[in-house]
Formats: C-alpha cells, sequence, structure tokens
C-alpha cells in the first residue's frame, strides 16, 4: 500500500519533502480529531485552558504545522493552507463552546454557593443608628415643629451683609471677633451661625413669623469642645409690638430644656448679643452631679446651654420691619449632644470611630 502511495506521488511530481509533510499531515489530524475530543471532555476550565495550550499555544500542535507551510512546494502550498486552517477553525469553534458551558457552569456554582434565603430568620445583632447629633437635631425639631414653629434653611455661603451687618454687627464692631470667620477671595464666607436664615426669612416674609433654623455653621476653633464645622439651631418669633416679651420666652426655654434633659433647674443670667436686647445666658442644673459640683461644670453645679434675648430693634429696621417685636435663641447641637451621652470631647463626634457610633444603637 505505501508502495502505491510512493508511485503515485511521484507520478504527480511531488518533492520527497512534500510527500513527507503530507504522509505526517494525516497523523496530525489524527492528533487534532484527538485533541477535539478532549475539548469537548474538559470539564473544568483549568482543564479546557490546558488542551488550549497544547492545541493553541506559541508551541502548540497549530502553531507547529503552520511552520511546516514554508518546506511545502508552491502547488500543494494553497491546499495545505486551507485544510490546516479548516480544522483550526473546527477546533476554535469547539473550543469557544465548551468554554462558554463551562463559564456558565461556573457562574452557576458561585450563585449557587452564594444563594441567601432572605425567609431564613438572621441571628445578626449588628444594626444601624442615627449618628448622636442627628438624633439630638431630630429630638430638637420635634419639639419645637410641635410647637407650631416652621424649619427654615438657608445657604452655607453667606454675604457680609446678611451674616453681620443686617445682625447689628457692623464692620468696626468688635464683637465680630468672637466669631472667627472663613472668609473667600471674592468677601463671601461661611456663615458663622444659622442667625442668616432669620434674615432672610424676614426680608422674604410679613410678621407674625414663628421659625427655627437648624444647620452646620463654621468657625476656626478646634479644641476639646470646638470644631471647625459644628451644628446650631436658632429660633425666631416676630409679632405685633407688644404681643411677645421675655416671659414668653422663658417659658417656652424652661419647658423646652426639661424636655430635653429631664427635671432640671434653669436659670437665666444677664449677657450680651450684638443682634438682641436684653440678652441672656441660659443655664441648667448639673446633669452630672445634680447641681453639687463637679469637674465637668467647674464645680459650680451649673451647665451653660444656650443664648437668648428679645430682638434688637436694628435688626428690625435692617429687614425694614416697624411697629413689631420678638425674641430669639440659638444652641449648639453637639453641646447637647455631649450633654446627654456624656461624650467629653466634642471631636470624636466627628472621627467616625465605629466603636464610639456601635454605643448609639
Amino acid at each position: 500500500m505505501a508502495g502505491r502511495i510512493d508511485l503515485l506521488l511521484k507520478r504527480i511530481g511531488i518533492s520527497i519533502v512534500c510527500r513527507a509533510l503530507l504522509c505526517g499531515c494525516s497523523d496530525k489530524w489524527s492528533e487534532m480529531k484527538n485533541l477535539k475530543e478532549k475539548i469537548i471532555q474538559a470539564d473544568s476550565l483549568e482543564g479546557l485552558e490546558k488542551v488550549r495550550i497544547e492545541l493553541f499555544g506559541k508551541k502548540g500542535l497549530l502553531a507547529v504545522e503552520f511552520a511546516k507551510l514554508k518546506d511545502v512546494p508552491g502547488p500543494e502550498k494553497k491546499a495545505f493552507a486551507e485544510e490546516l486552517n479548516e480544522n483550526k477553525t473546527v477546533l476554535q469553534t469547539a473550543f469557544d463552546t465548551q468554554y462558554q458551558i463551562l463559564k456558565a457552569k461556573e457562574i452557576e456554582n458561585i450563585l449557587q454557593s452564594e444563594a441567601i434565603d432572605v425567609s431564613l430568620y438572621s441571628t445578626l445583632s449588628a444594626k444601624g443608628a442615627l449618628h448622636p447629633v442627628t438624633e439630638t437635631m431630630d429630638r430638637i425639631i420635634d419639639y419645637f415643629v410641635a410647637l407650631n414653629f416652621a424649619v427654615e434653611s438657608g445657604p452655607v455661603i453667606e454675604d457680609d451683609f446678611h451674616n453681620f451687618e443686617a445682625l447689628n454687627l457692623p464692620k468696626c464692631h468688635p464683637a465680630r471677633d468672637m466669631q472667627d470667620t472663613f472668609y473667600f477671595n471674592d468677601g463671601g464666607l461661611l456663615r458663622t451661625h444659622t442667625s442668616p436664615v432669620q434674615i432672610r426669612t424676614m426680608m422674604a416674609t410679613k410678621p407674625p413669623i414663628r421659625m427655627i433654623a437648624p444647620g452646620a455653621v463654621f468657625r476656626r476653633d478646634y479644641d476639646l469642645t470646638h470644631t471647625p464645622m459644628f451644628h446650631q439651631v436658632e429660633g425666631l418669633v416676630v409679632e405685633e409690638k407688644g404681643k411677645v416679651s421675655f416671659a414668653n420666652l422663658k417659658s417656652i426655654l424652661i419647658d423646652f430644656l426639661r424636655y430635653m434633659f429631664g427635671d432640671v433647674k434653669v436659670r437665666f443670667r444677664p449677657s450680651f448679643f450684638p443682634f438682641t436686647e436684653p440678652s441672656a445666658e441660659v443655664d441648667i442644673s448639673c446633669i452630672f452631679c445634680e447641681g453639687k459640683g463637679c469637674r465637668v461644670c467647674s464645680g459650680t453645679g451649673w451647665l451653660e446651654v444656650l443664648g437668648c434675648g428679645i430682638v434688637d430693634p436694628n435688626v428690625f429696621k435692617a429687614v425694614g420691619y416697624e411697629d413689631v417685636s420678638g425674641y430669639a435663641f440659638g444652641l449648639g447641637v453637639e453641646r447637647f449632644a455631649m450633654l446627654i451621652h456624656k461624650i467629653p470631647d466634642l471631636r470624636s463626634l466627628f472621627e467616625g470611630d465605629i466603636r464610639l457610633l456601635e454605643q448609639f444603637r
């Protein structure tokens, strides 16, 4: 049989080299057929990768066969290359099909292993909670909303007029030194209190006004009891002249402070604020020592918690109000949160330490 093949090859004028290539090619096609079976039988992506390297790698079977093209005579080169490419296409198709099958199976296995039965009872004890500042802010807002106070908001970046001048703080006023301010190059500033919201509300509406302005404010302070950003809630009531008084202010604030801190004593001390006259600081009996004197209250038995007063006539003049009277008050939300939750360092409220926050779940 082999002799007949040699005779046939000689008759058609094929060289001895070409005969060797073609005779060896049948063995290679047999190998490729076996590799196709290996592809189909591969049961994992790792096993399929080994077959790919054996077949399509730089030193794989196909690369070896394509390298033989240079030794095939011109008339036979085209037929040899076509048959090689046909076999490569068949093998590549088989490989791609098997890869998709195995990849889909792997994804299915992952999904099965990671499946969660949402109907099962969870024993996880970790639960979320409001940040103590947010929780305290919500409590304060809830109290005043129940008394029919509107909740107003305003821009964080303010101008000098709304933040200072309209509040009876002209540029030369020494009280400006009490508020170390962040200024921008264009003259704008980060608001140092939420009082500008009161000014904007009065300029946009007519009395009567009954509002609070909660929000973030900014000052250049950083120590145990101060941070560059903190939160305030300021309140304002404006009525026709003679309809509100300091007695009304005291009544609301005493009830509010007992709502927040329990059965505490409340006292009002004369003070100074440029935008109210008369003005007062409000203290409560120390919630740590019950007024006996301790390190927190510096032995006085009292803790300062907010400021208040009757709105200065110059403020009403700046917004165009006449024949009105009103009162205002303001408090620091972080100060209240520290007292309620007995937190010694204000800065810890902004550090995001999960060990601290977990205590408020």
